[in-house]
């Protein structure tokens, strides 16, 4: 996929939507220009590299660097004969060895297309990293403010949609921020495995290099700035692979923060909302709608990502040592994965960053079940005395009565002698305190904060 914005056949593309969806400054890296000047790119860096190594001229090599620098490519003949040949490559080499003169005649000096297509796409990715590592690092930085400044404020904890047990808002918000951080690890580890360099000739052997094979293949590396692979990896495609499964893995994480979020907006609970910025989320017909814009657009992206990771593992079954298919999946699972993902990212950002909290409500809602969220604080001190099973069901049965009667814990469970017997008014007053059950989430949240900015 090229994001050049030529067309509105494609979500990232479109003037109407892209710009929701996609970071200007990842679609500049992924551009078709960009991809063009990567491929170039390689092809100088190889002619430099081969010189060094006496397989071609220096003279060449300068010649191709030149003519590479002042050379303006007849796009609408690229894209013609792109579409004959099938790649790019041909035709790129093509009009740059003619304006290159006699170096011309050594550009592109063993290669085959897929080393020069593949070291390109390598280069746009590490940029892409770039870019990410940046969006994460700010995303994390907003949710490390959260973590501290709700450390202590209380709201319920929900499971399978229902009031569970307490929790503070700083601990939800930390275990958002946990998984990005191992997101941030991950990235760290996979950049070794993914930029290295392709360059191994027709099938792979740098046959047509003779002796000089290998030691320009680690020339070429150094002049691109990436590291050099035990041996070809034309149809060995887990590198890329993994590239896509982490930003599958990177939105799914956001994913799950925008569902939070999108229903703690909701009017039944009201505990946040995203930043205010007039007309955002705005209804056609409701004025008082104020629609939660981010989150869907960072939940899309996670469904829209994991697909392409998908599609991924779908093109790592290359046939034989040049495949005749998968490859051209990656043209768009690739730059679009990281395309949504930059968009989410950066979407994040902007609704984390000014995220408005609402404590009050959070407290109001906590409330809502009149201590029936504690009811395990109760059984739990309740236990030594009873025995564990006992109490559970002393104070279950406690729950049915306030739930039946629509009264509080507290006073279901003072009227049960078995339970009173143990327990005293000031007792169950402290138990069925929500505030008084929050267990080690500050201190979790203090662990995930460790090392955080």
């Amino acid at each position: 996929m090229q994001f050049t914005g030529m067309t509105q056949s494609s979500l990232v593309d479109s003037p109407l939507f892209g710009h929701s969806f996609v970071d200007d400054a990842m679609r500049d890296i992924f551009n078709y220009r960009a991809y063009i000047a990567r491929c170039v790119e390689v092809e100088v860096a190889l002619a430099r590299a081969e010189a060094k190594q006496g397989v071609i001229p220096q003279e060449a090599a300068d010649g191709i660097a030149n003519a590479a620098a002042n050379h303006e490519f007849d796009l609408a003949r690229l894209k013609h004969e792109t579409e004959i040949v099938g790649y790019p490559i041909l035709p790129i080499v093509e009009q740059l060895a003619a304006h290159a003169g006699d170096a011309g005649r050594y550009l592109h000096w063993g290669a085959t297309t897929q080393d020069i297509m593949d070291c390109a796409t390598i280069l746009q990715m590490r940029d892409g990293l770039a870019l990410i590592e940046r969006q994460l690092d700010e995303t994390m930085a907003a949710l490390a403010h959260l973590a501290r400044t709700y450390r202590d404020t209380a709201m319920a904890g929900r499971t399978h949609l229902q009031h569970a047990l307490p929790i503070t808002f700083g601990y939800k918000a930390a275990v958002w921020l946990s998984s990005l951080k191992r997101h941030s690890e991950r990235l760290a580890q996979l950049k070794p495995r993914l930029l290295v360099v392709q360059f191994s000739g027709a099938s792979g052997t740098l046959a047509s290099l003779g002796d000089h094979g290998l030691a320009v293949q680690a020339g070429l590396a150094g002049e691109l700035g990436l590291g050099v692979p035990e041996i070809t990896w034309h149809s060995s495609r887990d590198g890329v692979t993994e590239a896509v499964q982490l930003m599958a893995l990177i939105c799914g994480s956001l994913g799950k923060i925008a569902v939070d979020i999108s229903i703690m907006m909701t009017t039944e609970l009201g505990e946040v909302a995203e930043p205010f910025e007039k007309h955002r989320g705005a209804s056609s017909t409701m004025p008082q709608k104020r629609n939660p814009i981010s989150c869907e657009l960072m939940i899309a992206a996670a469904k829209m990502v994991r697909q392409h990771a998908g599609l991924m593992l779908d093109a790592m079954a290359h046939d034989f040592e040049r495949a005749t298919g998968p490859w051209h999946l990656e043209w768009s699972a690739i730059p679009e994965s990281f395309a949504l993902t930059s968009g989410a990212l950066a979407q994040a950002i902007f609704m984390l960053g000014g995220l408005e909290v609402y404590p009050a409500r959070m407290r109001q809602n906590l409330g809502v079940s009149r201590g029936l969220i504690v009811a395990e604080a109760v059984m739990m001190a309740l236990a030594p005395f009873a025995g564990r099973q006992t109490s559970h069901d002393l104070v279950y049965a406690a729950c049915r009565m306030a739930a039946e009667k629509d009264t509080s814990l507290y006073d279901a469970l003072a009227q049960d002698g078995e339970i009173t017997r143990h327990l005293g008014p000031q007792d169950l007053q402290h138990l069925t305190d929500p505030e008084n059950y929050l267990g080690s989430a500050g201190k979790m949240v203090d662990r995930v904060l460790s090392g955080t900015h």
